[in-house]
């Protein structure tokens, strides 16, 4: 799909969260192709070739879930890596980069309630930040309201992923040249 594979080259912590999205409306239809296509695919403006192009990425996304057993949670080993490179990217600018560190002061608050709030199951800051980020889409999607507390919450870890989006795309621009 192009728009997966654009998101991917310009904002990866974007296409992380997309794939997030993508996992969960593939279960929500039981792995059924030909309902995402009734029900989602045929209702997107998107020329005839595009729609192709969109359901054998489906296809494929599906069938990668399959083989990687995520049939009812989880998230594919390609996602999985790219967050953990986010995660090493993270630690390697704090200690070089002060722009970064001082988004990452006005984010630790919120990572370390959001730690708790997890029970230490999640210890990552980037993972807390994608999987926050993520859950204010679904309860925007829901027509749910949230509290400027969470706004602030949001903005501090969006520029947390801005930034290292950014810093991502250099480095992989860098490494492939």
């Amino acid at each position: 799909m192009v728009k997966a594979e654009e998101k991917r080259r310009d904002n990866i912590a974007e296409y992380i969260i997309h794939m997030y999205q993508s996992e969960e409306l593939v279960r929500s239809f039981d792995f059924d192709l030909d309902q995402i296509n009734t029900y989602v695919i045929s209702h997107i403006p998107l020329e005839d070739h595009a729609k192709k192009e969109l359901l054998l990425w489906y296809a494929s996304l599906i069938e990668n879930m399959q083989k990687e057993g995520i049939n009812e949670s989880g998230h594919l080993k390609e996602t999985i890596d790219l967050t953990h490179q986010l995660n090493k990217l993270h630690v390697e600018l704090l200690g070089k980069d002060k722009s970064y560190e001082r988004i990452v002061h006005s984010a630790q608050p919120f990572i370390e309630t959001q730690i708790k709030e997890s029970k230490n199951t999640i210890s990552d800051p980037i993972q807390i930040c994608l999987n926050a980020v993520y859950g204010f889409l679904l309860l925007k999607l829901n027509g749910k309201s949230i509290t400027s507390e969470q706004q602030n919450m949001l903005g501090a870890f969006g520029n947390m992923l801005s930034f290292l989006s950014f810093k991502f795309k250099q480095n992989s621009f860098l490494s492939s040249n």
